[in-house]
């Protein structure tokens, strides 16, 4: 009897022991798990969710000259595609244009296709819309005609037929009863393009009489066309901002932090060079 009762007790010390170790294992395994968890969290933390290696996506539209277009030879080019591409070398991102046609942008960038909106985009009257950067380029909308139009002024539209590209902050201007919808409703008829250079296209042909247009394209456009005009009056005036999701603060201040960085090191003035069209809008580090 007292050899079994002994048995018992030796066996009962053994499993006790074995638990023991068994606990002692998984604690230090919970601990080691831990531990690495913490780690990962501090790194992850201090990178925060676009460190280096991040995929920028930038949104625009593939045809708004001198800021966002393709060129001739199918490359993805403009001042808001070369500033896009040195703030991801600032911070070594991998830089993704996505390129769309501008009606399509706010489906683009709600599906999570795009990171931002970067295209000669007007942020007065969407301040509501989106998470917005810093104004980077001051803009006019204006009247573009043919110097033997016969239109100097804004009156002179009266019976005519003016174009102007969808969803643009002139389409907007036009059709905004606060705007100059009283002008608009002169018009013999207003001619809606999918894109300017179609646009602009039709004025030279003389498929229209005038085009609602941001400064700054028509800037790109009177220099390749000297028989191209401005009216001197202005329908409004505007400055371009960088749109992003509302969520995407993080972001948004990243940029903003790179576009200061990049004022400051002379590489906005470098880029903004190669397009004297509109070098004088660019307010970035002004």
């Amino acid at each position: 009897m007292k050899k079994i009762l002994a048995s018992i007790m030796v066996i009962a010390m053994a499993a006790v022991v074995l638990v023991g170790c068994s606990n002692s294992a998984s604690s230090s395994a919970s601990s080691a798990a831990g531990s690495g968890s913490d780690s990962s969290s501090a790194a992850g933390t201090a990178s925060g969710n676009y460190g280096q290696g991040y995929e920028f996506k930038h949104g625009f539209d593939l045809d708004y000259r001198p800021y966002s277009y393709i060129d001739d030879n199918g490359n993805k080019t403009g001042f808001d595609v070369e500033m896009a591409q040195a703030v991801c070398d600032h911070y070594g991102w991998k830089y993704t244009p996505v390129p769309f046609n501008w009606d399509a942008k706010d489906a683009e960038l709600n599906a999570k296709s795009c990171d931002c909106i970067w295209s000669g985009f007007t942020m007065n009257g969407r301040e509501n819309d989106y998470l917005w950067s810093k104004p980077y380029s001051d803009n006019t909308q204006k009247i573009m005609v043919k110097k033997d139009s016969g239109i100097s002024k804004l009156t002179d539209l009266a019976g005519k037929k003016v174009g102007v590209q969808t969803a643009t902050s002139a389409y907007d201007l036009l059709n905004n009863e606060e705007g100059q919808k009283k002008l608009k409703d002169t018009f013999a008829s207003l001619e809606v393009y999918e894109t300017y250079t179609i646009a602009i296209n039709d004025l030279q042909a003389g498929a229209v009489n005038a085009l609602a247009i941001d400064a700054t394209r028509a800037s790109e456009a009177m220099a390749k066309d000297s028989n191209l005009v401005c009216l001197d009056e202005a329908l409004g005036s505007e400055q371009y901002g960088i749109g992003f999701r509302k969520d995407d603060k993080e972001l948004c201040d990243k940029i903003n932090a790179a576009l200061d960085d990049l004022a400051k090191d002379g590489t906005v003035a470098k880029i903004a060079e190669k397009y004297p069209e509109i070098a004088e809008y660019i307010t970035l580090g002004k």
